[in-house]
């Protein structure tokens, strides 16, 4: 079952196109919405690549929203129109809290969110705009990719938000899409409210995108598309330690449960028992239960559909070679049992905040 879930997102994945967007005069006006606490060190170099864009300023503006930073972040300088405000508790979810504060700002007709530590290309809204002349879309989810610095723990995240921006465009592929990245997400502000924004799913600290995503897709499914364009990928970084990166794991997988789309909890369990076999295999093999040949069979068959499906989304988000994938693979399905288990009932921190699964 593991080896045909992860056949037919490969299958998925070609059916989406890759985009080249037009010479398209721009029309759309956007608004970005970055949520943020205490990222004094990430912020310029984000608002520095919103300058570099190609693309008119009197079509976005930025509206910045802090989320009780221990100190306030003074901008200045900017050709575009930027606002900073502070965000408005009403939930339990401090970022769907952030964007539900921007909408009360934003008087354009399409709004995109991204990360406070992140950098966008210079072609990013120009490529969304020409998506968007050329498609009847509401929505839009694209990809993001890390800057990675060479240590393991870094192309060990590399991997792992590959396999998960392989089975996004997949699972778009095959009709189903179910999640998507907030770094790189953007709708109309008017489908948002038809959707009544976070409405029914408050509680869960996370998931402003994939909740957002799936109460869409239920609604208006032929309007949310995937913008598979090379232009418009999203670079962000990845965490410094291993510490931050099982919490953050943590935080996207206690979502999980909550999933409207029951091909999104189907793929989740498949995955899920995937990898605890292969956890499981290596004990008994251990303990002399199973022979090796068995768990080497196995490991080779579970390795080779994983590669093919990392390879090919691999090659559309960066222009370098998987690095350390043998390793990465066999710590993975460890890895990723333990985040899955973790969450069922663990607690996680996220910006020095602490939240229950």
């Amino acid at each position: 079952m593991y080896i045909i879930s992860i056949s037919w997102l490969v299958y998925g994945f070609f059916k989406i196109k890759n985009y080249q967007k037009s010479d398209l005069k721009p029309q759309t006006s956007f608004t970005i919405i970055v949520p943020f606490r205490n990222e004094e060190e990430n912020l310029p170099r984000l608002l520095d690549s919103f300058s570099k864009l190609n693309y008119p300023t009197d079509l976005f503006e930025v509206i910045l929203v802090d989320d009780n930073s221990s100190e306030k972040f003074e901008v200045s300088g900017f050709r575009f129109q930027l606002l900073v405000t502070d965000n408005i508790r009403i939930s339990n979810s401090p970022k769907k809290d952030a964007i539900t504060t921007a909408m009360a700002h934003v008087k354009t007709d399409w709004v995109i969110t991204t990360d406070a530590d992140c950098v966008v290309p210079e072609n990013w809204l120009s490529t969304f705009d020409s998506y968007i002349q050329e498609n009847k879309v509401s929505m839009l989810a694209g990809a993001v990719s890390y800057e990675c610095k060479p240590s393991f723990l870094h192309h060990f995240q590399q991997l792992d938000l590959t396999s998960l921006q392989g089975a996004t465009i997949g699972s778009f592929g095959l009709g189903r899409g179910f999640m998507c990245n907030g770094a790189n997400f953007a709708y109309k502000k008017m489908l948002f409210e038809k959707l009544d924004g976070f409405d029914g799913n408050n509680k869960i600290a996370s998931g402003d995108d994939v909740f957002l995503l799936q109460k869409a897709i239920e609604k208006f499914p032929a309007e949310v598309h995937y913008l598979k364009a090379k232009n418009a990928i999203v670079i962000t970084k990845p965490t410094e330690n291993w510490k931050a990166l099982f919490h953050q794991r943590v935080r996207w997988a206690a979502k999980t449960s909550s999933y409207k789309s029951a091909f999104g909890k189907f793929l989740g369990l498949i995955v899920f028992f995937g990898n605890l076999s292969f956890v499981i295999l290596f004990f008994l093999f251990l303990f002399g239960i199973f022979g090796y040949p068995f768990l080497v069979l196995f490991a080779f068959f579970k390795l080779t559909i994983d590669f093919v499906l990392l390879t090919i989304t691999n090659q559309f988000l960066t222009n370098t070679k998987i690095k350390s994938l043998l390793l990465s693979s066999l710590f993975y399905p460890f890895f990723s049992s333990a985040v899955a288990l973790y969450s069922l009932f663990g607690s996680y921190e996220w910006k020095d905040r602490r939240f229950r699964s």
